[in-house]
């Protein structure tokens, strides 16, 4: 879950770390309160989670109340690279002498976690590699020794910073990775770190990401979710505590097992590259999906109007596939019974346990909506067959 720039930056007080003051405000009204609590001089920025909001107007200087009020409408409904402001960040102001690069984030591709530190910052890091990289540091951080003061003084060593700042920079270098991991967080990133006129390094800026796997132990985490934001569907099924991902395409994908269904995706693409169909959405019922989460992923899927087609590819293990037949039928019986428009064809593959009981119990229901395959190969290609008809 990636952070707006003003959750990052109360997460970063938190923890101690050196931040600005300021506020959000969803409106003029509200900015021009917050301005005339936090000073006479402030910036406006725009809250969307994408970057060069400066570039495209997002960032305003505002002298006055007044004119905070008037920068903070200006900004308000803005369209930044697809993403409309909604809200907007009003901080005090810093006199910037030397702006500073630091982050700490998951290094998949190596399997462990990485600081990246550059003494140059204010612009993006890949550019900093590109044309300056005898100015990027990037060490290795060992999940169990994580980085205490000796680890933060390497560094910031080998990162080049200045002499008058180290002391400064290493206290941000540890409070930054306990919040990295207090927080379980897959990114922390301030740029710029900068030092001003009279020596004081701040966090003049705030991206985070934080793992939603970990949700279970951050109840105030929920804090963070953009619900206004969120797909309906996707937080349709979040409450529902199903692993599903909106996608552009028009075939509705079930399965059980992430591993499956991303197989499922590759194989109802190649199918449908033809036909112009491509998968809509990822649905992950899970290893012990019971008969109900059937009926509950079933409901998700055909309420998406661009779907035009469903394939149900289940492999039976824990969950056994009459358990997923009944769910099937159920599903539709249900949402029929609430009189909504179930026309939908879905296409269906089981194989593993109970699979002869579940076929049984599929063809036993004749719902003439309901259409088995017995290959996953053949299944994809009439599912992107069906979804391409429109049928």
């Amino acid at each position: 879950m990636d952070l707006y720039e003003y959750q990052g930056r109360d997460l970063f007080a938190k923890h101690g770390l050196p931040v600005l003051d300021g506020g959000v405000a969803g409106t003029p009204e509200e900015a021009r309160e917050l301005a005339a609590r936090i000073g006479d001089r402030v910036v406006v920025k725009a809250q969307v989670k994408v970057g060069g909001r400066g570039k495209a107007g997002g960032v305003k200087l505002a002298e006055g109340v007044d004119e905070a009020t008037a920068r903070a409408t200006d900004i308000l409904g803005m369209d930044i690279k697809g993403h409309t402001v909604h809200k907007v960040m009003l901080t005090t102001t810093a006199d910037i002498a030397a702006e500073y690069y630091f982050s700490y984030l998951l290094d998949r591709a190596n399997r462990t976690f990485l600081c990246i530190a550059s003494v140059a910052g204010g612009m993006e890091i890949e550019q900093v590699a590109h044309e300056a990289p005898d100015k990027l540091a990037q060490v290795a951080i060992d999940a169990i020794d994580g980085v205490d003061e000796a680890k933060a003084r390497e560094i910031v060593a080998l990162a080049g910073f200045p002499a008058e700042v180290v002391d400064q920079v290493v206290d941000i270098a540890v409070k930054l990775w306990a919040a990295f991991v207090a927080e379980d967080a897959t990114l922390v990133e301030v740029n710029p770190l900068a030092k001003t006129t009279d020596g004081t390094v701040l966090c003049l800026d705030a991206k985070v990401t934080l793992d939603e796997n970990a949700g279970f132990r951050h109840p105030d985490h929920e804090q963070f979710e953009d619900k206004a934001a969120a797909d309906p569907l996707e937080q349709r099924a979040k409450e529902k505590n199903l692993n599903y991902v909106k996608l552009d395409g028009n075939v509705g994908i079930i399965g059980n097992g992430a591993g499956l269904v991303m197989s499922t995706l590759d194989v109802v693409a190649y199918a449908g590259e033809a036909l112009g169909s491509k998968p809509a959405n990822f649905l992950d019922i899970g290893g012990g999906a019971s008969a109900q989460v059937m009926a509950n992923g079933l409901e998700i899927v055909l309420s998406d109007p661009a779907v035009r087609s469903v394939f149900v590819n289940v492999f039976g293990g824990i969950t056994a596939c009459d358990a997923v037949a009944n769910g099937i039928v159920q599903a539709l019986a249900l949402l029929a019974e609430r009189g909504e428009d179930v026309s939908k064809p879905l296409v269906v593959r089981l194989d593993g346990n109970n699979a002869d009981e579940g076929r049984r119990i599929l063809d036993e229901a004749g719902n003439p909506l309901i259409e088995r395959v017995d290959t996953m190969d053949g299944a994809a290609r009439r599912a992107a067959e069906l979804a391409a008809a429109g049928v």
